[in-house]
C-alpha cells in the first residue's frame, strides 16, 4: 500500500521551522516492519514543544509530529502482529527519530508496538497516551522502591495538565491520598472530581529551606526548578518523589538533606525510553486496577490535525486543562 495521505509534517532547515499538514506515503516514512491506520492520537507537552520549534525535540528533519498513536495494524512484516490487530505505541522516538502519530497511517518499528490491553478501547487509550503512561510508570517506579499509602499523601504538581490530572485520578485508584498542587484555583473542583482530598497553591511549595517539617509521603513532580526542591524537602523519611517534567524549569538547587537525613529518594521517569516488558506491565495495569475512572472528565477536547497549532500554543502558554484526542 502507498497511497497518499495526510500528515503534520515538521520540519527545521535553512528556510526556518516550519510545520503543517501535507500529503505522503508511507514508503516517505522511516521504515518498520507495522503499518498501522491511526485512529487516534494525543497532544502532549513534548508535541507543543516539536510543533512549534520552541524546544529542540526532533533530532532529524523532516518527520511527521506526536508521540502517541493507537490504530489497527494494516499490514505487518513481523508475525507477532496480523492484519487488524488493536495496537498503539508511545514514545519509542516517535517525534524525534522517527516518524509519529500525527498521519492517517504510520510505519513503526515491531518492537515499539504494545497490543491493546483487554480493558481499553483505542479512544481510551489515546486519552491516556503518554500522559497516562507516564503517570502511571511514576507509581511504578514508587512502589518498587518501598512507597506505602502510609508514608502520607502524594503530592502532585501541575495538577491540572494531562500528566497531573491523570496521576491523581490513577494515584487514588491505587489506595493513595492525593493533594493536587496547582497554581489554576479555578479548577478545585475538577481536581476534587478527579480524587485529590486537597487542593494546594503553588505557594506550598515556595520554601527555599533545605528541610521542612514532611507533609507529603511522596509525589509526582512536573514543574522542576524551585518546587521540586521544596517538595523534597517536605516528604516525609523513606518516601520517594518522582520528577516527570520541567514545565517550570529544568534546573534544579536543592542540598542533600533530604537524601542523607530522611532517606528520601528522588526517581526519574522517563517514558519514552522504558523498557518494552515494563512497558507491557504498565499498560495493563491501566487496564486494570490503575486505570482512571474519570476519563470523560480529564477528556476536554477533541481536534482534527488542523486543529493542533491552536492547541500547541495554549498548552505552552499554560492555559491547557486534562487532555486533548486527536482524532483521524
Amino acid at each position: 500500500m502507498n497511497q497518499t495521505f495526510r500528515a503534520f509534517r515538521i520540519h527545521g532547515d535553512a528556510a526556518g521551522h516550519r510545520s503543517g499538514i501535507e500529503p505522503t506515503t508511507l514508503d516517505a516514512l522511516e521504515p518498520g516492519e507495522v503499518d498501522i491506520r491511526v485512529a487516534y492520537s494525543s497532544v502532549n507537552y513534548k508535541d507543543a514543544l516539536a510543533g512549534t520549534g520552541r524546544g529542540r525535540i526532533l533530532r532529524r528533519f523532516p518527520l511527521v509530529g506526536g508521540i502517541d498513536v493507537a490504530g489497527h495494524v494494516v499490514a505487518s512484516r513481523d508475525a507477532r502482529y496480523r492484519e487488524g490487530d488493536a495496537v498503539l505505541v508511545t514514545g519509542s522516538g516517535l517525534s524525534e527519530t522517527r516518524d509519529g502519530g500525527y498521519a492517517e497511517y504510520a510505519r513503526l518499528a515491531a518492537d515499539s508496538v504494545i497490543p491493546l490491553p483487554s480493558g481499553l478501547d483505542l479512544r481510551e487509550a489515546m486519552i491516556l497516551g503518554t500522559a497516562g503512561f507516564t503517570a502511571a510508570l511514576a507509581l511504578y517506579r514508587m512502589l518498587e522502591n518501598g512507597q506505602q499509602p502510609e508514608h502520607g499523601p502524594l503530592a502532585v504538581t501541575g495538577a491540572t495538565g494531562g500528566v497531573g490530572s491523570l496521576a491523581v485520578d490513577i494515584f487514588s485508584r491505587a489506595g493513595f491520598t492525593v493533594h493536587a498542587i496547582s497554581g489554576k484555583a479555578a479548577h478545585g473542583d475538577y481536581l476534587r472530581q478527579l480524587g485529590a482530598t486537597e487542593v494546594l497553591g503553588r505557594e506550598v511549595l515556595s520554601s527555599t529551606r533545605p528541610i521542612e517539617t514532611a507533609r507529603f509521603g511522596g509525589g509526582l513532580d512536573n514543574a522542576g526548578g524551585a518546587m521540586l526542591a521544596s517538595l523534597l524537602a517536605q516528604t516525609a523519611p523513606y518516601g520517594n518523589v518522582a520528577t516527570a517534567g520541567l514545565a517550570a524549569s529544568a534546573d534544579l538547587a536543592t542540598t542533600v538533606m533530604p537524601f542523607i537525613i530522611r532517606g528520601v529518594s528522588l526517581l526519574g521517569v522517563a517514558s519514552a525510553g522504558t523498557a518494552r516488558d515494563i512497558r507491557e506491565r504498565v499498560w495493563k495495569r491501566l487496564a486494570d486496577d490503575w486505570k482512571p475512572v474519570h476519563l470523560d472528565l480529564i477528556l476536554t477536547r477533541e481536534v482534527p490535525l488542523e486543529g493542533l497549532a491552536p492547541i500547541f500554543d495554549s498548552m505552552l502558554e499554560g492555559q491547557s486543562l486534562g487532555r486533548t484526542l486527536v482524532v483521524l
